[in-house]
């Protein structure tokens, strides 16, 4: 199946990502987290552990990352907004199986990390304005020799992805349309997606490509790896809200959209893609895409892949 092919079947796949704008400011008197943290003087934060370069660990065992960083910057924010220059961050690990139910349940107030904003999660979450487009590819070893680029390649075999993820959804259900007979291998992080390939307990991993980049990059061998070019899907990401919460989340967007606004999103994004990171000083040397520049020119919260297409 060719690139656009490929786009377009995921695309129908995903046909319950419809997009969505982001939210008004209506309900202004409605509770909201907004008070629990200026009465506690604390915002409580989730993050993955090993998602590089979006959040994980330094050598310090402090949260770090593109992701994290644009967390403190909303912190900094409510500083300001709640007139709490002591506002404290209480960072929580989170995985892909408990990062939306500890945020629906108030155990943290914003998740920073890797998580695709889909209609399907809308229902549970908001987002803040896409903060990262990203292309689900799929990596393998290169010894392998089977075409990332083609899903039908990996018939029969294992693939391994996050669970409770959309990487995983999509392959998934590429597997099923296309009766491939994939097993699929669901993890609890990143870095546990790449041992299973590396050594050979799934043939490949289904991905976000910043990810799997950073995965290669930081592996000790790159040149042993094949990362996919051709998209299965787009898939943008943002900061995880609370549903139902309009004063935070305007507090929220009003944050990531004054990074946009000012351009410092861009530095943010150089610091983590294109310059030396923690804990190797790995440089991963990733462009900022097309599609990623247009959403930060063109603010949005949908969660329709379609709205992130450039044409070129």
């Amino acid at each position: 199946m060719n690139a656009p092919s490929m786009l377009k079947s995921a695309v129908l796949i995903a046909a319950a990502l419809a997009g969505i704008g982001l939210t008004s400011g209506a309900h202004a008197d409605a509770p909201s987290r907004l008070d629990r943290i200026r009465q506690t003087g604390t915002l409580s934060i989730g993050y993955p552990t090993s998602s590089l370069p979006f959040a994980y660990l330094d050598n310090a065992h402090q949260p770090v990352g593109y992701s994290v960083e644009i967390c403190q910057r909303i912190a900094d924010h409510l500083k300001k907004d709640l007139a709490l220059p002591d506002l404290k961050i209480r960072y929580v690990p989170v995985t892909s199986a408990t990062r939306l139910p500890l945020l629906q349940n108030g155990t943290i107030d914003l998740e920073c990390g890797n998580t695709t904003n889909t209609v399907e999660r809308h229902k549970l979450v908001s987002f803040s304005p896409t903060t990262f487009v990203t292309k689900v590819v799929l990596m393998a070893r290169k010894d392998s020799d089977l075409d990332v680029n083609n899903p039908a390649a990996f018939a029969g075999k294992t693939v391994t992805s996050l669970a409770g993820g959309l990487d995983l959804q999509i392959i998934q259900q590429i597997s099923n349309q296309q009766h491939l007979n994939i097993s699929v291998l669901p993890v609890n992080d990143t870095a546990a997606t790449f041992i299973a390939v590396k050594t050979g307990r799934a043939m490949a991993m289904s991905t976000d490509d910043g990810l799997a980049y950073a995965l290669v990059a930081t592996s000790g061998a790159p040149q042993d790896y094949v990362v996919g070019t051709k998209a299965m899907l787009l898939a943008p990401y943002g900061i995880v809200e609370p549903k139902d919460d309009p004063r935070f989340k305007q507090a929220v967007d009003d944050a990531v959209l004054d990074l946009m606004k000012t351009k410092q999103i861009y530095a943010l994004y150089d610091k983590w893609f294109n310059s030396p990171v923690p804990p190797a000083g790995v440089n991963l040397k990733y462009p900022m895409s097309a599609e990623l520049r247009h959403a930060i020119e063109h603010p949005s919260d949908s969660g329709d892949p379609s709205a992130y297409v450039v044409s070129q």
